[in-house]
């Protein structure tokens, strides 16, 4: 049976280096990579197409960036930009036609109403999403636009013909539409799923097409082998819903900040953001993750349990308590992080009967307040912490703060990820 149009995919083409060549004119028609921080030792986590073009991508060590283009210019990310443009596309986009979800800082998608299927008329939504984009974001910022029976092709066409494309995939010119195209364009299909699906005989896309269900789901290892195979085919078929597991930060420290003295506070600022956030999201932590990247040497992380909580005391607590066993504690450090697991939500919780006031859960076993270094009641920390977030949300994140984040005001600033669109109330310095 004939499926028609139901999904447009909307896709920003080199996201946060085409804001930067839209803020700075003279960077326009210029190979540009966008850097975490001014050192030679970060790394790109965005480049122009221009800069594409010699190799340069997302993850391309700066140094390396410079040899391999001469000339690219190198400018520090500016996050608060990306988001308020990020905010002007949605609008634009919407201002055509109404958008289903917000996939990520620089990907939307729209379903498409059953009197606007037609390929033509579809075809015309797109070229109005690129001239209102145009008109009312900037001419500098392109998105590439792919429609198809189902959001999974639709993305995929949004691919095919970037930067600035146009292309739609039609249930009859499936699968042929799709041979061209290697193993690792397809989304879901990594480095590893790769070397997988080469294991089990697969290697282009057009295997991948012709390969039964039960193949693909021996190939995945389950259901989601048996949903690429009904994607591919231009089924519709539910989102698998998920639930969020983790929420953390972290941060490559500027060379003028990786001895330990200049590293901590910033990562009591990143647990700090990520305390903030996991109250904004109602959720509760039950375990704390520090994560370092020494300059020289392999990196280490470690854990600690905790009774579920949000207080942000009591997490520093258990912060401090990790950075003290760190290894090599004189060692000069290139990356910090803090990442917060066993999520759950704050109304499905269940407080422990026996818990101490001041349980911080370094045992999760026995009543630990002496170890996490304070005797304030659950209910006290619950609105000390609403207190500070109401009054740093209403006047700016600088007019409070605790005290183990003062030398780190101008650190760790907003950070965006592709999967994590962030509160400016929250993320803002």
């Amino acid at each position: 049976m004939e499926r028609p149009l139901t999904a447009l995919f909307i896709d920003c083409d080199s996201y946060f280096a085409s804001v930067e060549q839209h803020l700075d004119p003279a960077l326009r028609g210029r190979p540009v990579g966008v850097a975490p921080v001014m050192a030679e030792t970060s790394c790109c986590i965005a480049a122009s197409y221009e800069a594409k073009a010699f190799g340069v991508k997302t993850g391309t060590r700066i140094s390396d960036a410079r040899v391999r283009c001469p000339g690219i210019a190198i400018v520090e990310a500016k996050p608060p930009e990306y988001l308020r443009f990020h905010h002007r596309v949605v609008e634009a986009v919407e201002d055509c036609i109404h958008v289903e979800a917000v996939l990520s800082i620089d990907e939307m998608w729209a379903w498409l109403p059953y009197n606007l299927r037609d390929p033509a008329t579809v075809e015309a939504i797109g070229k109005k999403i690129k001239a209102t984009v145009a008109r009312d974001v900037s001419p500098v910022i392109k998105v590439s636009i792919g429609a198809g029976p189902n959001k999974y092709l639709a993305k995929i066409a949004s691919k095919m013909r970037k930067p600035d494309g146009l292309f739609i995939i039609e249930h009859s010119q499936l699968p042929d539409i799709l041979h061209p195209l290697k193993l690792r364009d397809l989304t879901g299909v990594g480095r590893s799923m790769e070397a997988r699906l080469h294991s089990a005989g697969i290697r282009t896309v057009e295997g991948l097409c012709d390969a039964t269900k039960p193949a693909l789901h021996k190939a995945w290892g389950g259901v989601l082998g048996e949903r690429l195979w009904h994607l591919l085919r231009g089924d519709e078929i539910p989102d698998l819903v998920s639930t969020r597991k983790s929420l953390g930060h972290s941060h490559v420290l500027p060379p003028d900040s990786r001895t330990p003295d200049r590293a901590w506070p910033v990562l009591c600022k990143l647990l700090h953001k990520a305390c903030e956030r996991l109250r904004a999201e109602h959720l509760l932590t039950g375990s704390l993750t520090l994560q370092l990247g020494f300059v020289r040497g392999p990196s280490w992380s470690a854990d600690a349990p905790t009774v579920e909580t949000d207080a942000t005391l009591i997490l520093m607590h258990l912060l401090e308590r990790l950075w003290h066993d760190r290894p090599e504690p004189g060692s000069l450090i290139l990356k910090v992080g803090v990442v917060l697991t066993r999520l759950c939500e704050q109304g499905n919780h269940t407080p422990q009967l026996f818990q101490d006031a001041g349980d911080a859960g370094a045992d999760a076993t026995a009543g630990t307040a002496a170890a996490a270094g304070t005797t304030l009641d659950p209910e006290k920390h619950q609105r000390l912490d609403v207190a500070l977030d109401k009054l740093r949300a209403r006047y700016g994140r600088k007019v409070i703060y605790y005290g183990s984040v003062q030398e780190s005001r101008d650190a760790a600033p907003m950070r965006i990820s592709f999967t994590h669109i962030p509160d400016a109330g929250l993320e803002g310095d």
